[in-house]
């Protein structure tokens, strides 16, 4: 089975999902839609490791690639995600290329990282194929940067250069609040900040993604070259849902 990794390296476009609700049922139905991948959201969701790892149960029939946005850049909780089996780390805030490599030794083995050795893991079948698992990391784990700064804006290009970054992720909400133009996602100034990530990415051969919630705004961050691009969340399908819901019966 082709991985989402060559996927993105053959510069295919793929379409993920937000999960920030900690909520199995919601990352299996985002599974059974038909997702390449999903986030799900341990930085500003509510859930622990066992709240993960029943949603990495709920997902484990589908084909749909779970990515984990830990809450830092850090060993442990790096470890852990992986451990458990997440098919890849979202680090929130990376500002430089030295704290990008710091992500990437963080979810590689020596000797290209840092990442504790453990062979009676979930993610290496308690042992069953951890020699199998080993080999493919490399091949398979996404390293995913978020880039929400202006700082990591001007390091975008230093940051897509480090080996083993695979995509520069855009944090719309802390980027255009960090430019003083919240959530205004399609004024010019931020619209050429977003060409800006995409042009860095792409200089290195590395996918740029985004988290977008309107289709008008889906459109705009496909002409301008994203390819990771996660298409609304849990939390808001389901808000959205209620409200319309409320709206039909009240009327």
């Amino acid at each position: 089975m082709e991985m989402l990794k060559d996927r993105l390296y053959a510069q295919e476009r793929v379409i993920g999902t937000w999960c920030n609700l900690g909520s199995p049922l919601s990352a299996e139905l985002a599974g059974i839609t038909g997702y390449d991948w999903v986030l799900l959201d341990q930085e500003h969701g509510p859930g622990d490791n066992i709240t993960l790892l029943h949603q990495l149960h709920a997902l484990g029939k589908y084909p749909t690639v779970p990515i984990v946005r830990i809450a830092w850049r850090d060993r442990i909780l790096t470890k852990r995600a992986l451990d458990l089996g997440a098919g890849g780390i979202m680090f929130p805030y990376i500002q430089n290329a030295e704290e990008a490599r710091e992500a990437v030794a963080f979810m590689q083995y020596a000797p290209l990282g840092e990442r504790g050795l453990a062979a009676g893991t979930r993610c290496a079948g308690f042992g069953a194929f951890f020699g199998e698992y080993r080999e493919n990391t490399v091949r398979s784990l996404l390293c995913v940067a978020q880039i929400e700064s202006r700082e990591a804006v001007e390091n975008a290009a230093a940051i897509a250069a480090v080996p083993g970054v695979d995509v520069l992720f855009v944090g719309p909400l802390d980027l255009s609040a960090g430019m003083d133009m919240p959530r205004q996602f399609s004024d010019p100034a931020f619209v050429e900040t977003l060409r800006r990530v995409v042009a860095a990415a792409s200089l290195h051969g590395k996918a740029s993604g985004i988290l977008v919630q309107t289709p008008e705004h889906i459109r705009l961050v496909r002409e301008l070259g994203f390819r990771f691009i996660a298409a609304g969340g849990d939390s808001n399908a389901i808000r959205q849902a209620f409200s319309a819901n409320l709206v039909l019966a009240r009327a």
